[in-house]
């Protein structure tokens, strides 16, 4: 194993980010083991080295690090539902909070110098009081979802400042791509190709920062090349503020479908901020930038979409 060319434990490698994160790193020659919860015949086994079928937290993950010496540890598990972080808190925290307490403890026993690279979430935020949003801005969760990523967080400060264990917290905006199969995104092509009508909550006026799945795996790549890795917090989005109804137009063009008229509730979601836009200062000065462009982006995830429920 050369420093060029790392061995990386990828946790939740069949979840939407963990596949392309995979991919990438596969394509890079980096080692990839990875950690899933769903069969062998339903995991990217092509872009890794190593796949172990397991539902973290486990008595296991002691021995796959020794065995493996993973150098970098790049953490996707967890669940991403806001509503199903306010159903279920309890779930939400042993998915969320504990599993990512135990990768760190962990690590800390088996592979105390072992990058460790946490995606957390724009929900520790809550609702910002002023846009773009920097890092230094006071978190104010509004959703268990984002109190249970604060807490991983906080969690990889811990291990860093009392352990010396080197990680880093990216908190991940709108992330989006083909393979996404919820949140909004996909709820707008959804309705609009199976109903041929676009009905919405809230007032449209809400706002997200969607960075592209691709430009979170070039994120990931950057700190793990880096040597920030002191419990470091980093904003992952474009810079790019978007309303939801801009977004929904910009989806009804791609589809062709320029005759629906979006219609909204004027109800937003339990737990749901209402705007969002990322300052990414910080990450661009570890040489990160931005390569998907928004309506591009938008354009082929919708073309994805439309193949997908109709084949066509």
């Amino acid at each position: 194993m050369t420093q060029d060319k790392p061995t990386v434990l990828i946790t939740g490698v069949t979840g939407f980010i963990g596949r392309y994160v995979a991919r990438q790193l596969a394509l890079m020659g980096w080692t990839t083991i990875g950690i899933g919860t769903r069969p062998p015949e339903n995991a990217p086994q092509q872009n890794l080295t190593h796949y172990y079928q397991l539902a973290l937290p486990s008595s296991e993950l002691a021995a796959i690090i020794r065995h493996n010496e993973p150098q970098i540890c790049i953490h996707c598990a967890g669940r991403a539902s806001v509503a199903l972080s306010v159903e279920d808190p309890a779930a939400d925290f042993a998915v969320n909070a504990d599993v990512t307490f135990s990768i760190l403890n962990a690590l800390r026993c088996w592979a105390p110098q072992c990058k460790v690279i946490n995606l957390s979430s724009a929900a520790v935020y809550g609702n910002p009081q002023s846009l773009p949003i920097r890092e230094d801005h006071t978190p104010r969760p509004i959703s268990p979802y984002g109190f249970h990523k604060l807490v991983g967080e906080q969690l990889c400060s811990e291990f860093s400042t009392v352990y010396g264990l080197p990680t880093a917290s990216l908190r991940v905006f709108s992330a989006y791509g083909p393979g996404l199969r919820r949140q909004v995104l996909w709820d707008i092509c959804y309705k609009i190709i199976t109903q041929n009508r676009l009905n919405l909550s809230g007032t449209g006026n809400e706002s997200r920062d969607f960075i592209h799945v691709l430009d979170v795996v070039n994120a990931i790549v950057a700190i793990a090349t880096s040597e920030l890795m002191n419990g470091d917090v980093y904003n992952l989005g474009t810079g790019q503020e978007v309303t939801i109804l801009a977004l929904a137009q910009t989806i009804l063009e791609a589809l062709d479908c320029d005759s629906i008229i979006p219609e909204f509730d004027g109800v937003a979601p339990e737990g749901t901020p209402l705007n969002w836009q990322a300052d990414i200062t910080k990450l661009q000065s570890l040489g990160f930038s931005p390569s998907v462009p928004l309506d591009r982006g938008i354009k082929t995830f919708a073309y994805w979409c439309r193949a997908e429920l109709v084949g066509a």
